[in-house]
């Protein structure tokens, strides 16, 4: 996917230039927890300053609602980035204006007065249609940042060109969260490994007891269609389960926490894989050439059933295979582990790399395709 670069800029020396980052941080007590999104914006923000830029710097924070909100402040960013490129302002919390959201023009405008060049370096945004995603770009020569520009570039040749063969792990609550991405996936890898609450779904559609399992009945023959398609989906069979009257995160509140195989019993709930089927998981990773992995296996930020996730973080770190996690639950998971950076990518974006998955594109990056500068 070709995308104008930031050497396609030209001179920038006394330019001013508005780049759309994505600096939304976790925060606790008004103190960042995880600065990687802001790290991983400095390549480009320190290429603009060195080619003699004028850099304002603009991004969400959580979901303020279009009005003022202290406990959205992009202050604690403003201070980390001050430490690091203080040539670069930072405007305030894009979503502090309705009109952001809401792709309004006349915050466009306001946006992108007294600027001459506009770059989108937040790949983790690019899948809303928002007013500093897809605004600028129709008014201002425009470019990809270093961290978009790689994000596209890796998740493409993942889907174009993978070394085979092709693994993609999914977990997490829902299969209609992310029906339509397994759809795409299956065309194009040769197996899917299926964890997470979304497992219990397909382990109905085989027969299997779910017991207090989350489990969606709508989709159940969704996934049987899906089991019976020609790629294999390799699925847990044996499970973490906890018991009639135990809580996630109360280890006090009682509930047995016990091994199981597939089927899971009346009153209780299966909250991880099991062992025996992390390991056979793990194989397959072992053995793949390329895997994506987009999705806890279990509850892992519960010790009690983070078995299942460690264990596949463990085996992405391990495996020669090109690895790349898509953001969102599994980076997280990945640097709780310590193996986020035994990765070859870790996307700085979830939703937007399971839509560039989906759909082949995103709106901010059809919105860089049609600026002015771009033949």
């Amino acid at each position: 996917m070709l995308l104008p670069r930031l050497e396609d800029l030209g001179d920038l020396t006394g330019r001013s230039v508005l780049v759309r980052t994505d600096f939304n941080v976790p925060l606790r007590d008004g103190e960042i927890v995880d600065d990687l999104r802001i790290r991983a914006a400095l390549p480009t923000l320190r290429f603009l300053v060195d080619a003699g830029a004028n850099v304002t710097a603009c991004t969400h924070l959580g979901r303020p609602k279009g009005a003022y909100d202290p406990a959205y402040s992009v202050d604690p960013v403003r201070r980390k980035l001050a430490e690091w490129v203080p040539e670069v302002e930072l405007l305030d919390n894009l979503r502090f204006n309705p009109g952001e959201t809401a792709n309004d023009p006349e915050f466009v405008a306001e946006l992108i007065a007294g600027h001459d060049v506009y770059v989108n370096d937040a790949f983790g945004a690019s899948h809303r249609a928002h007013a500093s995603i897809v605004g600028p770009p129709a008014q201002l020569p425009s470019a990809a940042g270093r961290l978009l520009a790689r994000e596209v570039e890796v998740l493409s040749g993942l889907l174009d060109r993978p070394r085979r063969p092709f693994v993609a792990v999914m977990g997490g609550a829902k299969v209609s969260d992310k029906l339509a991405v397994i759809e795409a996936l299956l065309d194009k890898v040769d197996s899917l490994i299926v964890g997470g609450g979304m497992c219990f779904t397909f382990l109905k559609a085989k027969g299997h007891a779910v017991g207090a399992s989350l489990c969606e009945d709508d989709m159940v023959e969704t996934c049987r269609r899906l089991l019976d398609g020609p790629k294999p989906i390799h699925l847990p069979y044996d499970l973490t389960a906890l018991g009639p009257g135990g809580r996630l995160f109360e280890p006090d509140a009682g509930g047995e926490v016990r091994q199981i195989g597939a089927s899971v019993p009346d009153g209780w709930s299966g909250v991880d894989i099991g062992p025996g089927s992390a390991a056979a998981f793990g194989d397959v990773i072992h053995e793949a050439g390329t895997v994506l992995w987009n999705g806890p296996m279990g509850v892992f930020e519960d010790p009690r059933f983070a078995g299942g996730t460690g264990a596949v973080a463990r085996a992405m770190a391990e495996t020669r295979a090109f690895t790349v996690v898509g953001g969102g639950d599994s980076a997280a998971a990945a640097k709780l582990f310590g193996v986020d950076r035994d990765m070859d990518h870790v996307s700085t974006g979830g939703g937007a790399s399971l839509e560039l998955i989906e759909r082949g594109d995103l709106p901010g990056l059809e919105a860089l395709r049609g600026a002015p500068n771009v033949a």
